[in-house]
């Protein structure tokens, strides 16, 4: 059986020639060209593009927190139009161009909220659960870039498999610990909750295989222009993911 990326916009449905681009030339009968389909570079280029804005959209946030104003209304409503952006791309990627750059402003608003947050509580966290990002990003890249990780049906199967169960976990806690006093495992300190830290860390590290993998494919199967776009969001909606699960690492080790 095959799997495919979790995040939902680096799917093999998604980036698949005839999901898109094929259809394309039947229904308009026009013929896509080297300038309209989706590159390397492109990607690259709106990967920054979409983390420059995220970064930009933080700081004011994270400047809002330690100038006394209230962040919560900007933080929480960041993360819930990010979220309403990305659904609605996950099923109109032609959008994305358009969608992909909002959600980078929104999710920012959220992720500086947040990390003033933890700031406040750890001085430091911040900076060094921005540095872990990016060290896993570039040593996960280098590995994919010259094989030395290779994305097989297999390694597919087990880093889909465990996502899920980490997402599932996430949202029964979430609601059992709503409606009743139970504290979930993950919670704290203890030993056993950095070590579901740690776990889930490792898990959202090799989704970034599955999400080179994909974008590699978009490309060689030459897929419209605007799934640059659609990739570079999806990439970044897998570092948001691992930059919050080591702010919480992070936070955990520092109550030690």
């Amino acid at each position: 059986m095959s799997f495919n990326s979790k995040n939902p916009f680096l799917s093999d449905k998604r980036f698949s020639s005839n999901a898109v681009s094929r259809a394309e030339e039947v229904h308009e009968a026009k013929i896509i060209d080297y300038n309209q389909e989706m590159t390397l570079s492109g990607t690259i280029n709106k990967t920054a593009i979409l983390f420059l804005i995220l970064c930009g959209a933080a700081m004011v946030t994270w400047w809002m927190a330690f100038n006394g104003i209230n962040i919560m209304l900007p933080a929480i409503g960041g993360a819930v139009i990010g979220l309403i952006l990305v659904v609605i791309s996950a099923f109109k990627p032609q959008a994305s161009p358009y969608l992909a750059p909002g959600y980078a402003l929104f999710e920012g608003l959220f992720i500086g909220g947040i990390s003033a947050i933890f700031e406040a509580m750890y001085p430091g966290i911040v900076i060094n659960a921005v540095g872990a990002t990016l060290v896993t990003f570039l040593v996960c890249l280098g590995l994919y870039k010259f094989k030395i990780v290779k994305v097989t049906e297999t390694f597919k199967s087990v880093v889909v498999a465990a996502t899920l169960a980490i997402a599932t976990y996430y949202l029964i806690s979430w609601l059992v610990s709503m409606f009743t006093s139970f504290t979930p495992v993950h919670y704290g300190n203890s030993m056993m909750s950095i070590g579901i830290s740690v776990f889930v860390i490792v898990i959202a590290a090799l989704n970034l295989f599955l999400d080179f993998d994909q974008i590699e494919k978009g490309v060689q199967q030459r897929v419209p222009k605007y799934m640059e776009w659609y990739g570079a969001m999806g990439l970044i909606i897998t570092l948001v993911w691992l930059y919050i699960e080591f702010l919480r690492l992070l936070s955990k080790l520092s109550k030690k």
